[in-house]
């Protein structure tokens, strides 16, 4: 063979190889996928295993069954009507990201996300049920990102308007034993609504219109969107607020259900709950257990945790499998 014949030849040898070592590259990383999402699936089903086991379904059932039928009604309808809302919150992130995917699939993700978030903490439902689904709906890392930021600013304003005029106008009575008084709750609310005061504020008179966050691009709203978001947001908290009213058998005043509501969600964070109970029931139980008998408040409260929290997971875990199904059916075709 001629020099020059071995020349091409080795060319070829080296191609074949690199290819091979690309196959074996791809090979190893579908079964990393294939483990991953084996994964997935396996920590959601230890959830739901774990989640199914530490409820009382007994107290559960006894506290649907004592409650007035209008009222179980009347609850279930303003729960449904909140998640239903809430289901809007990722429409901002579609908006500002421009992304292609359609109304009832953005909707049907934002509810899942939001199921899984309530019974299981944002780091599973809110964030890890997004990027797995969004991804199989071939939206990317960046995109999925900048939706979920859109989505969390637009539950936490209404929050921030609505706590901060409850606790800085009118702040209830907390314990003695609480690390914050009714002063410092007072600070606190003035400082929330601040917060929602300065992001409308910014949206609307802010000439500069975007940032960069560690790499991440962070875009103000037009002052329209931004108005839009408070709105929804604040108005989904007044309906969550209402479930609790009515599964209470209306035996407390509106805005102060509003108000403990409003206390819980922060509770882990501005003071110590006694251990034993959740976060929810120990914050109703210590501001409003004068106003309602303590076996009252825990039945009106577990049968808010059934209508508001275990059917939309049960809903949601439905559709998730039915999404998986169908992404899965388009990939095989694609």
């Amino acid at each position: 063979m001629r020099p020059a014949q071995q020349d091409q030849v080795r060319p070829a040898g080296a191609v074949a190889k690199q290819s091979s070592q690309g196959l074996a590259g791809k090979a190893w990383w579908q079964w990393l996928k294939r483990i991953a999402k084996i994964a997935f699936f396996a920590a959601v089903a230890y959830l739901l295993f774990t989640q199914a086991r530490s409820i009382e379904w007994d107290k559960v059932l006894a506290a649907l069954k004592d409650r007035p039928l209008q009222g179980l009604m009347i609850a279930a309808v303003l729960a449904a009507c909140s998640h239903l809302l809430y289901s809007c919150f990722d429409l901002f992130g579609r908006q500002a990201t421009g992304h292609g995917l359609p109304v009832p699939k953005v909707m049907t993700v934002n509810f899942i996300s939001y199921a899984f978030n309530l019974n299981f903490g944002s780091l599973i439902g809110g964030v890890a049920f997004r990027y797995r689904l969004y991804s199989r709906l071939g939206l990317d890392t960046e995109v999925i990102t900048r939706v979920l930021f859109m989505s969390m600013i637009t539950n936490w304003l209404g929050y921030l308007l609505l706590a901060g005029l409850s606790f800085w106008l009118n702040p209830i009575d907390v314990p003695k034993d609480w690390k914050i008084d009714q002063q410092a709750l007072r600070i606190l609310g003035f400082v929330l609504f601040l917060g929602a005061a300065a992001y409308v504020a910014l949206c609307a008179f802010s000439k500069r219109r975007s940032w960069t966050i560690r790499g991440k691009e962070v875009t103000l709203p037009p002052l329209r969107m931004a108005l839009l978001q408070l709105g929804i947001s604040s108005l989904n908290w007044m309906l969550i607020g209402g479930t609790i009213y009515f599964l209470l058998e209306q035996k407390l005043d509106y805005p102060a259900v509003l108000a403990v509501l409003l206390v819980a969600a922060v509770a882990g964070v501005i003071t110590h709950v006694p251990a034993g109970l959740g976060v929810l029931e120990a914050v109703f139980i210590a501001l409003l257990t004068g106003e309602l008998s303590r076996n009252d408040m825990l039945a009106g409260l577990l049968a808010y945790r059934a209508i508001y929290y275990l059917l939309p997971l049960t809903i949601a875990l439905v559709l998730y499998l039915v999404t998986e199904a169908r992404a899965k059916n388009t990939a095989a075709a694609g």
